[in-house]
């Protein structure tokens, strides 16, 4: 049929002065963009009446007569050309777990480089304290994710997730490694939908500003899902003694995690402009010419060098030159790390008060600390008994107050007489109300309530703080029923902790102070509201002897130095085998102790009541940010669309 159209004098296409695409001034085909489709439409026309006309004989064969072989459809399966394809023909699409295999394998590089950052984010926190490495792992993410596909991103945030949080979480080892690889899959499957925007946001304007809310937003979530969330891992907690630190005064954690994301994401355009520039130096092209509108080497035209593949010029606006990109980048990454300096981290007291922190020390760490019933108890009556002494030699003044730790009282003094006589007794010899940390039956027989308890030297037990985020799994069973008969370990959680409903601001002798227990120090909401409702100083009581000298002590003590600076408050950490410490409203740790000693700390602790500006704006800018992000990357994806692109092409 071919050989007809090209031979026949009537509808030689390349030859005829009518039909002459090439030469048409009409319809030139490589020099008019406006007719392009049009003049395509028109010679496939041509072309069809061509065949019509030219090749009668190629009508349907009747029965006397043979079908053209050179009519006949080319056979291009192996099953045609007996297992060897028709030379020319279009080859066969590969199979699925063929092309998974290749895909695999074109992603295997990217995704090493992802997991090396996860592992260099992890050593970002202590306690490692190396914590330029959350900026490298921010810029490798941002780097990796460029000019990908959604898709692809995600990948990239789960393969940095997840050894991340297998690193950073390694303490839970001493309950299993699979509490561990289990919880970090929970925790890095945030890091999924966050890959997917920062490849997302990647090919707008203003890209490291988009991809730093996008951060915040997966902190967001995590810090509330599932089950009330987990934040440990927040890049603002890797950042609790940096430059990024008095940020916390302003917008509290989520604003420092915000300014560490922003300078890693400026570090990496930094590094993708520097990049583009090298490679227009190399093609011996001018290093300030215009960025948008010229091919480097490989490049599709109307893409610059070192933008993301597969996007149009005519849908890109046009981006400064390299050389501007990197100084610019670079600029403002130095402005972002150093406007914490700029920050007034107001550390005068109002009055002060004498404390006594009490480290009475367990048994053993793991899961067996408590030992025999009374144990702990007996070794923070003895530690107290102790500081007693030293008051009456002269050898320390007489503490306003005393803090015990959490669970420094592993029976219920309300309920046994035995525990209660043991309290009296220290808080008579001591001379000074003393804050307990005691588990204490009800409301029903089916729960128990994780309490701090204010000890009246004369009158016993008073005013008391219930623990409002029990921690799941380790203070209480999510669908108990049905997950006890699957993992057995929970049977070690023989009740559900009750939740408390109040904040911890206790009047506790002159002073009134804020408690919160344990874990809840990581939580924003309960921390500021504490504060917001009188707090003069916060008193963090833990009880880390499950995983002590798993650099989980550590990591909970960071958190306690970010939010004496975002509260403007001193902190003082009670723990029942350490790390116990006293730390000043700047975050400065004032004194600490060692894990699995039996100690006494002493200090004036400031008391203040001004509130900082993070106070007083409260969640605002974490949500703001947020939404900030979650709008770039819905922005991004609509932009991204094919149509959307064409269209754009055509005006």
């Amino acid at each position: 049929m071919y050989r007809h159209l090209t031979d026949s004098p009537t509808h030689r296409l390349t030859d005829s002065p009518t039909h002459r695409l090439t030469d048409s001034p009409t319809h030139r085909l490589t020099d008019s963009p406006t007719h392009h489709r049009t003049t395509c439409r028109k010679a496939v026309t041509v072309h069809a009446r061509s065949a019509d006309a030219a090749a009668p004989a190629a009508a349907a064969p009747g029965p006397d007569r043979k079908p053209d072989p050179a009519s006949a459809p080319p056979r291009t399966t192996a099953e045609a050309t007996g297992g060897t394809p028709a030379p020319g023909a279009p080859a066969e699409r590969p199979g699925r777990l063929r092309r998974a295999g290749a895909s695999v394998r074109r992603s295997a590089p990217r995704t090493a480089v992802a997991a090396a950052a996860g592992v260099a984010l992890a050593l970002a926190f202590p306690p490692y304290d190396l914590w330029p490495l959350s900026l490298l792992a921010v810029a490798a993410l941002a780097l990796l994710a460029r000019g990908r596909t959604a898709r692809q991103g995600a990948w990239l945030g789960f393969a940095l997730g997840l050894p991340f949080f297998a690193v950073l979480l390694v303490w839970l080892r001493v309950i299993g490694f699979d509490a561990v690889i289990g919880l970090a899959v929970v925790e890095a499957l945030f890091f999924v939908p966050m890959g997917a925007g920062l490849a997302v946001t990647s090919r707008l304007p203003a890209a490291p500003l988009w991809g730093a809310c996008l951060w915040v937003a997966q902190e967001w979530a995590r810090d509330r899902l599932p089950f009330g969330g987990f934040p440990w891992g927040r890049l603002a907690f890797a950042n609790t003694a940096t430059p990024f630190t008095p940020l916390a005064a302003l917008g509290g954690a989520p604003l420092v995690t915000f300014a560490v994301a922003l300078t890693g994401g400026l570090a990496a355009a930094a590094a993708a402009a520097l990049w583009s520039l090298r490679r227009r130096a190399a093609s011996g092209e001018r290093a300030d010419g215009p960025a948008a509108g010229k091919a480097g080497d490989g490049e599709p035209a109307g893409t610059a060098a070192g933008e993301p593949a597969g996007a149009a010029a005519g849908a890109r606006p046009r981006r400064p030159a390299p050389a501007a990109a990197v100084a610019g980048a670079a600029a403002l990454a130095v402005a972002v790390t150093c406007a914490g300096y700029a920050v007034p981290v107001p550390t005068a007291a109002d009055d002060t008060v004498s404390v006594a922190v009490v480290q009475g020390n367990v048994q053993q760490p793991g899961m067996d600390f408590l030992g025999r019933p009374m144990l702990i108890l007996n070794n923070h009556v003895e530690a107290t008994l102790g500081l007693a002494e030293d008051v009456e030699a002269g050898r320390l003044e007489r503490p306003d107050l005393v803090i015990w730790p959490e669970n420094s009282s592993d029976l219920d003094p309300t309920a046994v007489p035995e525990a209660r006589a043991a309290i009296d007794r220290a808080a008579r010899a001591v001379g000074a109300p003393i804050l307990v940390g005691a588990l204490v039956d009800g409301p029903d027989e089916h729960h128990v309530q994780n309490n701090g308890i204010v000890w009246d030297p004369a009158t016993g037990p008073g005013a008391s703080y219930t623990k409002q985020h029990p921690v799941p799994f380790g203070e209480y069973v999510p669908y108990r029923e049905a997950l006890s008969k699957v993992i057995t370990r929970l049977e070690r959680v023989p009740r559900d902790f009750w939740p408390g409903e109040d904040t911890g601001v206790l009047q506790v002798g002159p002073a009134r102070l804020g408690d919160v227990i344990c874990f809840e120090v990581a939580y924003d909401g309960i921390v500021r509201d504490t504060v917001n409702d009188g707090a003069r100083a916060v008193v963090v009581q833990t009880n880390n002897a499950t995983y002590g000298n798993t650099g989980q002590p550590e990591q909970q003590l960071a958190m306690s130095r970010l939010r004496a600076v975002e509260h403007g408050r001193a902190f003082v950490t009670a723990a029942t085998s350490g790390i116990s410490a006293v730390v000043s409203p700047d975050g400065r740790v004032l004194q600490r102790t060692e894990e699995f000693t039996q100690d006494v700390l002493t200090a004036d602790l400031p008391l203040r009541d001004a509130r900082t500006v993070a106070d007083r704006v409260g969640a605002l800018p974490e949500w703001t940010l947020a939404i900030v992000g979650l709008l770039a990357w819905g922005t991004g994806s609509v932009l991204a669309r094919p149509g959307r692109r064409d269209q754009k092409g055509q005006q």
